[in-house]
């Protein structure tokens, strides 16, 4: 069995076709899926789906993208981890690929995440995109590492990718990994240590070959694990089976599936 590790169900186009989406979940043995939250005005809606299927969890958090949005809180945070079904501080992180110079206010709020997910002893999700230096060194001042979390799409250097690991982070791998020029990260993937990695789509975004370029979901995840395979030089079950063994120790909260 398979498991995203990061999506997006709760936007527009693919919370349209949930039952479409879980069927060729099914299809394609993928059992579970992260919904990660990058707003606090969606969040409830996204709590709404997750709620509603005993295969989705959720996160809790606002993307460093999201300049016009509420502002969260450490309190805020702490009290909306405490659902059932949040199993995740974030997505978090700093982006300064969109933006002149480095705010200030992304790296405030990529600290609240931070001290929020150390009260709640729950992993964080970051998101760093041309901000990798300030993002290591952000995590080691915060002390990120008492919690751990995940590098989500990771699409850095393996000098990066060692950084995070030492911090107690996993890398995950989106649809990226299965594109012909991308190849640094076609070296994290090859050098990568299984147990510290997993799979992931990044949905409605950056669907795996061979459907570049259309509408991603869930049940995609299986092409970046078959990628991984063949870069690693292993079966695409190995990779199915650590990736998964990582989600579920990683994302304590969530009970793993026995099956009978």
């Amino acid at each position: 069995m398979y498991v995203d590790s990061h999506c997006h169900l709760n936007f527009p186009e693919l919370a349209a076709q949930l039952p479409e989406i879980f069927a060729r979940m099914d299809a394609n043995q993928v059992s579970q899926a992260l919904c990660v939250s990058v707003n606090l005005p969606d969040w409830p809606g996204l709590m709404e789906i997750v709620e509603a299927h005993d295969r989705l969890w959720a996160s809790v958090g606002v993307h460093p993208d999201y300049e016009d949005t509420p502002e969260p809180d450490v309190a805020l945070l702490v009290e909306r981890a405490r659902h059932p079904k949040v199993v995740a501080i974030g997505e978090t992180g700093l982006d300064y690929y969109r933006l002149e110079g480095k705010p200030e206010w992304q790296r405030e709020r990529f600290r609240v995440h931070i001290r929020a997910a150390r009260e709640t002893g729950l992993p964080l999700i970051i998101h760093t995109r041309a901000s990798a230096e300030d993002t290591v060194r952000i995590l080691k001042e915060e002390g990120a590492d008492e919690v751990g979390g995940v590098m989500h799409c990771f699409t850095e250097s393996w000098e990066v990718a060692q950084a995070a690991m030492d911090l107690n982070f996993h890398i995950s791998l989106s649809g990226i990994v299965t594109f012909k020029n991308a190849h640094v990260i076609h070296e994290v993937a090859t050098r990568m240590p299984l147990d510290r990695l997993l799979i992931e789509t990044d949905s409605p975004y950056l669907a795996p070959v061979p459907f570049r370029g259309k509408l991603n979901d869930p049940s995609l995840v299986v092409h970046v694990a078959e990628k991984i395979a063949d870069l690693k030089g292993i079966s695409a079950a190995e990779v199915a089976q650590a990736s998964t063994d990582n989600f579920y120790n990683l994302f304590s909260k969530i009970e793993r599936e026995v099956k009978v």
